[in-house]
């Protein structure tokens, strides 16, 4: 399910997708589809990596004993004259990511098959935060400030 709704001032989406990793195709083409010729192609780039990573974390340790391959996940966007936000909502337990960034080794094992994806994101975005909303899902906020090229 996709909605999209923009205002003069910004520019507002959001996607809902089951837990399923090939869904990273579909939610990558959505984002795709929202690029705005305001936002610089590098800010956009690294704002696609970092919903990959985002995205592909929630099915793969939000989601992962819950059992239920329709359990949905959803992403929202936001952009402004001045940022671009990512949202990606999941229904798993409450995680401690600043403990969890604390906690990563310093030095990266380019062997590693994971574990690099936070320390991606926390370094492309302005903004990191995960919290536990009302409603019992978590939300990853991955806020990018820009600046539109002349």
């Amino acid at each position: 399910m996709e909605d999209l709704s923009k205002s003069p001032q910004s520019q507002h989406a959001s996607l809902r997708v089951p837990t399923d990793l090939n869904a990273l195709v579909r939610v990558l083409e959505w984002f795709d589809r929202l690029e705005s010729p305001a936002v610089p192609q590098r800010i956009w780039l690294q704002c696609k990596t970092a919903l990959a990573e985002g995205f592909t974390n929630a099915v793969r340790h939000a989601h992962r004993d819950r059992g239920d391959d329709d359990l949905p996940i959803e992403v929202e966007f936001e952009q402004t004259p001045t940022y671009l936000e990512l949202r990606i909502l999941d229904s798993g337990p409450p995680f401690d990511l600043e403990g969890k960034l604390n906690n990563l080794p310093t030095s990266s094992d380019l062997h590693a098959t994971g574990g690099r994806g936070l320390k991606l994101m926390q370094c492309i975005a302005d903004r990191l935060s995960y919290k536990r909303l009302d409603d019992k899902r978590n939300c990853l906020s991955i806020l990018k400030y820009y600046e539109s090229e002349p």
